[in-house]
């Protein structure tokens, strides 16, 4: 199950990460002109308020559906430790990459 079952309010969040998809492809095409790159990240269930914030007995099945989910058996962590390598690697080495949304959700969507 994904998290609009368990979540009603989840819409909000999904409209906006796809605008944000949207944004970083066309200020890619724009700002690649000035040799800048622009990618974003898209991170997967995380151990934040915005998950674990919620004590409805929904909230508590979308939290175990979520770490059922992950080829880990767990969700990212809110230290963060799970995406500054990546944010890392592309301000040091990733400047051909642009334009792009990178999934950074421990194999969420791979299940």
């Amino acid at each position: 199950m994904r998290v609009g079952a368990f979540m009603p309010f989840y819409s909000r969040c999904a409209g906006t990460k796809a605008t944000v998809e949207h944004f970083i492809r066309a200020a890619a095409k724009e700002f690649g002109a000035r040799d800048i790159s622009l990618n974003a990240l898209g991170s997967g269930p995380m151990a934040t308020p915005f998950i674990y914030g919620q004590e409805t007995p929904d909230a508590v099945r979308y939290h175990q559906s979520a770490t059922a989910l992950s080829p880990f058996n767990l969700i990212g962590l809110t230290d963060i430790g799970d995406v500054v390598p990546f944010i890392r690697h592309l301000v040091s080495e990733g400047w051909w990459m642009t334009g792009q949304t990178i999934l950074i959700n421990g194999g969420y969507t791979t299940k």
